[in-house]
């Protein structure tokens, strides 16, 4: 395989992600997405697209960008100088099946690498299409992403698709996760293995699975002392924006409150402020207050900002402020990651983020990790 020769697949989910910000864990089905409307969501998918595809400049003259038609990113090809050979027809609304019938016009074109921007649901329509027959890699776009097929932004995204274009990087086999939406939104996260799709390899730019928390004793105990230190040191008058798992919701319990396990909520001076929290109902509540975030990296990936807390946008972040962030992790969870990663969807924020952070691992005791 050669550059002057490379067929690039390009398709966006030009919903994917919007769900996010507005606190409802999803954008799956048109009622969701018609409430996310209502709250004021508004599109992640196509600039994050555009970050891909602006990285792929320098060899937009050598590579065949074949793109769907419209919305799900030919318009996105077009803005970034591309002459795309189109798939399909324009759409003003968009189906997960007109994903699955440009991604299966593309696996009979033959193109080298199919890239796609969106999350699980979209994963999982890009498998139903193309099986494990042509590579697949994901631009990381939606709300919830356990799934193996993407890479930490999309800047690395394009990275690994110009180093599989060279040839220098093997392929492997990507597990295609997805959690139900509903139970999702319920506060109950059951992750099923849907498949596995070929994804060019390379362990430093691409996300693994997440991995699910341990239920060992030692280990709920761990989180357990992790809760009491963290509530020990609550400062007065302070809003904490506590951020989903199963390390934060330690913290409420010993409180005496009750959390939402996969949701964001406030906590000040002991008592629940506000359960389930989205970006909006955040930035009212902090606004000319001290607060304080209190985040848990997933396990298998890192990331402490921008899989599954999109609540906590960049807006909350900067209002918050870089030291007046708490990350949480059990031992064994830490010991599983070399590294914390952000992917706040603002490059100036996640450079901000980016170099030490100290991690709370225990009770009075600490580790420094890097952020990338």
């Amino acid at each position: 395989m050669g550059v002057e020769n490379f067929a690039l697949g390009f398709i966006v989910n030009p919903i994917a992600g919007m769900g996010g910000a507005v606190g409802l864990k999803g954008t799956d089905g048109p009622e969701v997405l018609k409430r996310a409307i209502e709250l004021g969501a508004k599109p992640v998918a196509p600039e994050r697209a555009r970050k891909f595809l602006m990285e792929l400049q320098p060899l937009k003259e050598k590579i065949r960008l074949v793109a769907a038609a419209g919305l799900m990113g030919e318009d996105e090809a077009r803005e970034c100088g591309f002459n795309p050979v189109v798939i399909g027809e324009r759409k003003e609304e968009t189906t997960p099946e007109d994903t699955r019938r440009a991604a299966a016009e593309m696996k009979k074109l033959g193109v080298d690498l199919l890239v796609f921007c969106g999350g699980d649901g979209t994963a999982r329509d890009v498998l139903d299409a193309v099986d494990m027959d042509i590579p697949v890699l994901g631009v990381p776009t939606g709300v919830k992403m356990h799934s193996a097929v993407f890479a930490v932004n999309p800047k690395a995204a394009a990275r690994i698709a110009i180093r599989f274009l060279w040839g220098e990087l093997p392929l492997k086999e990507g597990e295609v996760m997805d959690v139900d939406e509903e139970a999702y939104r319920a506060g109950r996260l059951s992750a099923k293995l849907y498949g596995y799709v070929m994804t060019p390899y390379e362990p430093t730019l691409l996300q693994g699975m997440k991995i699910p928390s341990s239920v060992a004793e030692d280990e709920l105990e761990n989180k357990r002392a992790i809760a009491r230190y963290v509530v020990e040191n609550m400062e007065p008058g302070v809003i904490y924006i506590v951020g989903p798992g199963t390390t934060t919701r330690p913290i409420a319990e010993e409180l005496g409150v009750e959390k939402t396990l996969l949701g964001v909520d406030l906590i000040c001076d002991g008592e629940l402020l506000a359960r389930d929290v989205n970006e909006a109902e955040i930035l009212s509540k902090i606004r000319g207050r001290k607060a304080k975030i209190i985040v848990t990296p997933i396990g298998g990936q890192g990331f402490i900002f921008g899989r599954g807390n999109q609540q906590i946008s960049p807006s909350v972040i900067r209002m918050v402020g870089k030291d007046n962030i708490i990350v949480v992790a059990s031992k064994s969870k830490i010991m599983g990651l070399k590294k914390l990663r952000v992917d706040t969807g603002d490059p100036e924020l996640d450079d901000l983020l980016r170099g030490y952070m100290r991690v709370i691992v225990d009770y009075g005791e600490e580790a420094v990790v890097p952020v990338e």
